[in-house]
């Protein structure tokens, strides 16, 4: 009996379950419908835009084609008014002469057979006078008229040979691709910024340059972030938790025109901008206080970060933008607290690199170096946290963390050891003489 009551409650169970299976088959399947639906909306919005397009150029090309023809017509025409004028104008002042000619020897024959009617006599002085003036007139010298083989006859050399040029010009013209070149690989948040990775989706497109754009959700343009051949960039000014979209194209070897876009990615950071602290007498600061310049100002010290916003786990990136006179006390690192009255980061409870490539380890210089900081150098900090066993009484409950400082394609690793156990560490920055502008991000 005690099975017999048993039963009920198991398939009561088992059909709660089941259910519950029903219903998240249905949510997953509802999804990829969702999913499915967004695939073929992308494939008819893309298709029917492409259309558009093609129309649009074909039509915009049609009219080019037709005034660059009328074009040329009106200036044949031209030319053939011209040469006709040119060449006619002699031949019309020609005809005039000949014209003339012929009056006068027509009055010339009337006159004489008038004349000649007369005879002889002593009285007839029409005979005379008739004399006279075909005397004063050259009979015999006719003008020159041109043969018809010195003379124009226009004709048009119009061959068809134009035809193939262009209709093999205009089966070749446009190409449609199914899928842009490049895509979007992945969006890395950071503080205040996203590093934005693509990759080429076709084998046979040989890429010269990218184009990376991005726009807020809101906002209705994109805009240019980057252009080049790398195959990633880091987009700084991005607000927290603010949703922006990113699409890239490329050109291809030898080509003036993009490629099509890539279909946008959605991004955002959650990671608070690291900001430098504003108001320190000795480094004028960017509007988004992520850029500090070393001053002319007599006052030295250390610039730290507004706040500990590094945190173990990340990448902490230095861009050194501008450089001034180094000297052997610079430094660029990371700390456990603000200590204020210390000139550098070389000392307790702090790692740094100097801008000579010393590295210092709780004021310690440390053996192997980094090459010397530039214009243009990044300097990073990556930065873990180490477990450490069960601690013996002496140590006084050291906290280690694993630090590797990277700048110019070097890299150095080592243990820093701290007083206390830290999460979030604040970062800083010093330098002894003006110049000095540095990135952080």
């Amino acid at each position: 009996t005690r099975g017999m009551e048993l039963e009920p409650e198991q398939l009561l169970q088992e059909a709660r379950e089941n259910v519950e299976a029903a219903q998240s088959y249905r949510r997953e399947l509802g999804q990829r419908l969702q999913g499915l639906r967004e695939a073929q909306r992308q494939i008819k919005e893309s298709a029917s835009q492409t259309r558009d397009v093609l129309k649009q150029h074909f039509n915009d090309l049609k009219g080019t084609l037709g005034k660059l023809l009328d074009e040329r017509l009106v200036t044949l025409l031209q030319e053939v008014d011209a040469i006709e004028q040119e060449t006619i104008k002699p031949l019309d002042d020609c005809q005039k002469l000949i014209e003339h000619g012929v009056h006068t020897a027509e009055d010339l024959v009337q006159e004489g057979e008038i004349a000649i009617l007369g005879g002889v006599g002593e009285q007839n002085e029409k005979l005379w006078n008739f004399t006279k003036k075909a005397s004063h007139i050259q009979l015999d010298s006719l003008p020159e008229v041109p043969l018809l083989v010195d003379v124009p006859c226009l004709s048009a050399q119009l061959d068809d040979s134009i035809l193939n040029i262009v209709k093999d010009h205009i089966f070749k013209h446009g190409t449609v691709a199914s899928r842009p070149p490049v895509q979007i690989e992945e969006l890395i948040e950071k503080p205040g910024g996203i590093i934005v990775r693509w990759c080429k989706v076709d084998d046979d497109f040989i890429a010269q340059d990218y184009r990376l754009q991005f726009r807020k959700c809101t906002s209705n343009h994109f805009e240019d972030v980057y252009v080049g051949s790398e195959t990633e960039f880091i987009v700084l000014h991005i607000d927290p938790n603010v949703d922006y979209q990113f699409r890239v194209c490329a050109r291809g070897d030898g080509r003036q025109e993009w490629s099509p876009w890539s279909v946008p990615q959605m991004g955002h950071s959650t990671l608070v901008p690291h900001e430098w602290t504003a108001g320190f007498e000795g480094y004028s600061l960017s509007s988004r206080r992520n850029i500090a310049l070393r001053n002319d100002s007599e006052s030295s010290g250390v610039l730290y970060s507004s706040a500990p916003t590094y945190f173990c786990g990340q990448t902490l990136t230095f861009r050194v933008e501008t450089v001034g006179q180094p000297d052997r006390r610079d430094s660029i690192g990371v700390c456990a607290e603000k200590q204020n009255g210390y000139d550098s980061l070389q000392r307790d409870q702090a790692v740094c690199i100097s801008t000579n490539g010393a590295v210092f380890v709780n004021g310690k210089e440390m053996t192997n170096q980094l090459p010397a900081v530039t214009s243009g150098s990044t300097v990073t900090f990556d930065i873990e946290a180490v477990t450490l066993g069960s601690t013996n009484n002496n140590e006084g409950g050291n906290f280690k963390l694993r630090v590797t400082i990277s700048s110019n394609n070097r890299e150095v690793v080592f243990d820093w050891l701290l007083d206390q156990s830290c999460g979030s560490l604040y970062f800083g920055c010093s330098f002894f003489y003006p110049g000095w502008k540095v990135l952080v991000f």
